[in-house]
Parts: C-alpha cells; structure tokens; sequence
C-alpha cells in the first residue's frame, strides 16, 4: 500500500512559470507564518496545506541564494530510493544573472547520515529541474499527551495513542518533515510500516547501523504500552494506526513535535 498525498500534479519549473510559482508560494506561506505564529499560542493551529519540491536531480545547497555551496541533497532517499520531497519556507527571484531570473527556494533539510556531522536544518536550493506540489497533510506529536494527531487541510481527523522516547532517551521537539515512507517486513521491529523523518535523536547519533533517526512507527514485535514513554525516540503507533497513516502520507509531509 503506498503514500497517495492529496496534491495536484506535479510541475516541472521552468523560467516562464517562475513569477506565477513565486505568487502562488507566498501565498500558500503567509498562510503557513499565520499557524506558525498562532501555534506559539496554541500549538494545534495548522495550515490547511504545505508547498513541497522533489528533485529531479541532486540539490547544491546554499546559506543564502547568492552564497556558496554548503551540502548536497541526494535525489533520493537511501532506503525506498524514493524522490526527495522537501517541504518549501520561502521562496525568491534572483534577477542577478539575467531579466527572466532564478527562482531559489528555502527548504527544509533531511537529517544527519551516519558517520556525518548534523547538516543545516534549512537551506536554498535553484528551483529548476524540480517538481512543485502540496500536501493537506500535517502530523502533530504531542509528547506530554502521548498521542499523534493526524491534520488533513488543517482539521484534525484523527489522534491516537503513541508511545514516546523514554527520559533517557527523548524524542527531540521540533519541525521536520516525513523523508521516506517505509513499507516493513512482516516479522521486522516496527512493522508494517514506518515514516522516517527528519528528526535525528540527541543522544543516540548510531542506532543498530543508522543515524540515530526517528520515526513514527508500528508497534509490531516491539511491543510497548501506548499512551507511555519508553522508547529509544521513535514514536510507536498500534498497527491499525499505522497503517492508515502511512496509506495517506508521503515524502514531505510536515511533522510538528510538541
């Protein structure tokens, strides 16, 4: 069963659409900035969509448009070899090297790899040679309630008890985003599905091989009590849960922890 994000079909940009694209993100972002600042007051205000970009080709990233290169962005992810999906910040036109100008968006960043010091947590990246889209979708966990919270078009339509990381071993807050969505195998820790995001664990930099990466998770032969905080980090999900989550939600879709 795969990801079937609610978004329109996807654009290759090229420099004639650029104006247009730029108009329609800052719309779609001032909407994004209102639930951010009203999520300061009350966390569980969230945009009804999320601008996102996949990439044809490997991103060169930048602090700024006119910086140098930083850091590159894989196409795609290591273990689906899905596309790269980033959820879009903000975007500009660079009018620098010719009138029609470039178009540069703010993006967030996949996490650390093993072996490999934390990257950004956002960067620019040329708009070209990507596909522009959006998602309704939007993951809240709340880690003082113990639950996931699952946003279509900024209504709630669904919570469900989760297990969180334990004092030791917390799951970090923050904003991040779903890098792949992991079909597991049956007798796999975690199954059956898993969305490995963004979010990297502060104490454990390698975990069994990986970089320390959290996801939300099955429970399947893990086991855990939903509704405690007992995990290394990654947020666990009754199967049923998961299963639904991970039949809607795809590459980009945003997470916010609280």
């Amino acid at each position: 069963m795969g990801p079937a994000q609610r978004r329109p079909h996807p654009t290759v940009l090229g420099s004639s659409l650029m104006r247009r694209l730029l108009t329609t993100i800052s719309c779609l972002l001032l909407g994004v900035a209102f639930a951010q600042g009203a999520q300061a007051a009350t966390p569980l205000q969230i945009a009804p969509q999320q601008e996102l970009v996949g990439l044809l080709h490997s991103a060169s990233v930048r602090a700024s448009p006119d910086g140098s290169v930083e850091e590159t962005v894989a196409a795609n992810r290591p273990i689906t070899r899905e596309r790269t999906v980033l959820p879009v910040l903000a975007a500009v036109i660079d009018n620098s090297v010719d009138a029609k100008g470039q178009l540069w968006l703010q993006v967030r960043l996949p996490g650390r790899v093993v072996g490999q010091q934390a990257p950004p947590e956002t960067g620019w990246i040329s708009a070209s040679s990507t596909l522009i889209s959006t998602t309704a979708w939007h993951l809240v966990v709340e880690l003082g309630a113990r639950r996931v919270l699952v946003y279509d078009a900024g209504v709630r339509v669904r919570s469900y008890e989760a297990v969180v990381g334990k004092p030791s071993t917390p799951t970090p807050t923050g904003e991040y985003f779903v890098e792949e969505n992991v079909k597991m195998a049956a007798g796999a820790p975690g199954a059956p599905f898993a969305l490995a995001s963004s979010d990297r664990s502060a104490v454990l930099h390698e975990f069994e091989g990986g970089p320390g990466q959290i996801a939300i998770h099955g429970i399947e032969n893990l086991g855990g009590t939903l509704g405690t905080a007992e995990s290394h980090g990654c947020i666990r999900l009754a199967t049923s849960a998961i299963t639904w989550i991970a039949a809607r939600v795809g590459p980009g879709v945003p997470i916010t922890i609280v």
